[in-house]
């Protein structure tokens, strides 16, 4: 088993009532009177209060190219992530020189090198610490990428090994896009980062710190649902594919997939009592409640945070574990979000004494 033993969100200075984000971005997305009544509506009906942005409000109205929205992705996400792997280490009690793997996930912006590579300098990270930049996963990113770490850590128990996600969803937006999807996109997704510290079974012995084992995994690509969600990526940068078959995909899949990754453990979803789920919105939550016979109480944390900060994408599930990773020893936990493909992923947690 490995064991995270520190969990750091970062989110970029600018935060706005949810009200204000809804009466700039109208105007640029749309200027059909009748079409942003309908926009304003998605947005209050999103149970978002608030929402954090890379840029102050008013410079979205600068934002003309792909370029300029790429070029800040890389400058303000290498520094919200140098910030988030900085606080997570403190907070492990940690140096850079310690971490041997770093895995990096973003879905809202590009770059070669990667921002893994650049916070090697910038944190004074070892030059052979092994890296795995991450493109593509989405949503489904901050479980995956736990459980990729997971993964490297079962083979390598007495390393440490860092999760680091950046998402700018913000820079994303695109202007005259009148779709539904964009409507609900723009209203939903907010800008932020997270880093979490795992250590491997011998190293985290050593380092006699609390926090959840990982005791298993479990990853699921669902047939025909390549369409749900998504971007479609062309010359105005990224343009989100959102459908409301995602909710339908949780109802037809996320019982089956928790009870086996449940059973493979000798554990029933009775024995669970932290669900760390991925806020995606209110009827990806809804979903989650109705599959797994849960209730609103159950992903309180997640509904914190869908309030509180909007979808992160890969940077939401790690928020929310944050939120919840002081737990009585002994508890069982399952984290999981859902993301294109359309894919899930699970990680069976069980907090240490």
């Amino acid at each position: 088993m490995s064991r995270i033993v520190a969990v750091a969100p970062a989110l970029p200075e600018h935060s706005y009532a949810q009200s204000d984000i809804t009466a700039e971005l109208s105007e640029l997305i749309t200027h059909d009177a009748t079409k942003r009544a309908v926009l304003e509506r998605f947005h209050a009906a999103s149970g978002i209060g608030t929402r954090h942005t890379v840029l102050p409000l008013e410079q979205y109205r600068g934002l003309r190219s792909f370029g300029d929205a790429n070029d800040i992705w890389i400058r303000e996400g290498t520094a919200l992530a140098a910030r988030a792997v900085a606080a997570a280490l403190t907070t492990a009690g940690l140096e850079p020189e310690d971490v041997d793997y770093l895995f990096f996930t973003s879905v809202t912006g590009i770059a070669a090198p990667s921002i893994d590579a650049r916070l090697v300098p910038s944190l004074g990270l070892r030059s052979n610490v092994k890296r795995v930049p991450s493109f593509g996963l989405g949503c489904v990113a901050g479980a995956a990428g736990l459980a990729r770490v997971h993964d490297y850590l079962l083979g390598h128990p007495d390393e440490i090994a860092v999760l680091v996600s950046v998402e700018l969803c913000s820079l994303t937006l695109q202007r005259d896009d009148d779709s539904v999807a964009n409507f609900v996109a723009s209203g939903l997704f907010g800008d932020g980062a997270a880093a979490v510290v795992v250590a491997g079974a011998t190293r985290a012995a050593e380092l006699g710190l609390p926090g959840p084992d990982i005791l298993g995994t479990r990853a699921a690509l669902y047939p025909d649902s390549a369409s749900v969600i998504g971007w479609d990526i062309g010359g105005t940068g990224f343009r989100i594919v959102l459908t409301a078959a995602v909710s339908d995909t949780i109802d037809a899949n996320i019982a089956a997939d928790v009870d086996g990754l449940l059973a493979d453990h000798a554990v029933g979803r009775s024995d669970v009592s932290a669900w760390v789920a991925h806020p995606g919105g209110p009827r990806v939550l809804e979903a989650f409640e109705r599959g797994l016979a849960l209730s609103r109480d159950d992903l309180s944390a997640s509904w914190r945070s869908l309030d509180a900060v909007g979808n992160l994408s890969s940077s939401s599930v790690l928020h929310v574990l944050a939120d919840m990773l002081v737990q009585p020893a002994g508890t069982h936990g399952v984290l999981f979000a859902l993301g294109p493909g359309v894919t899930s992923e699970y990680v069976l947690l069980r907090w240490a004494a």
